[in-house]
């Protein structure tokens, strides 16, 4: 099982890849997150290691498709709640940072009945 942290990086790097063509590199995941190269370097090791991603010669990093399912469902959930936030008259920094903790922490069963509220009342 992953960890909140390890769930932030696969979505980093998704986010990164979307924005970025697909090209991933660790120092821009340094630069996103703010987090120094040895640790970035630690957990893209581990990542390797447990299937969630992939570097090639060119050292791009690549989810693989077990970690794209996690970085896309927790991408997800950050979009919905920070919108469902905002639209309850949250503003835009507190929403995206409250949304950042919530999108960890919740079933999926919950999840699925927030966005459906949200889709159903903001579509």
């Amino acid at each position: 099982m992953i960890h909140e942290a390890g769930e932030n990086y696969l979505e980093s790097i998704y986010i990164l890849s979307q924005r970025q063509g697909g090209v991933v590199r660790a120092a821009d995941i340094c630069a996103y997150l703010g987090y120094s190269r040895p640790t970035v370097s630690a957990a893209l090791k581990q990542f390797r290691q447990d299937g969630y991603a992939e570097v090639d010669e060119h050292n791009h990093i690549t989810l693989t498709e077990k970690g794209l399912a996690i970085a896309e469902k927790i991408y997800e959930r950050h979009v919905v709640l920070s919108r469902m936030l905002m639209a309850l008259g949250v503003d835009e920094k507190t929403a995206l940072e409250d949304a950042c903790k919530m999108e960890h922490d919740l079933s999926d069963k919950t999840f699925q009945c927030i966005k459906a509220h949200y889709l159903q009342n903001n579509t």
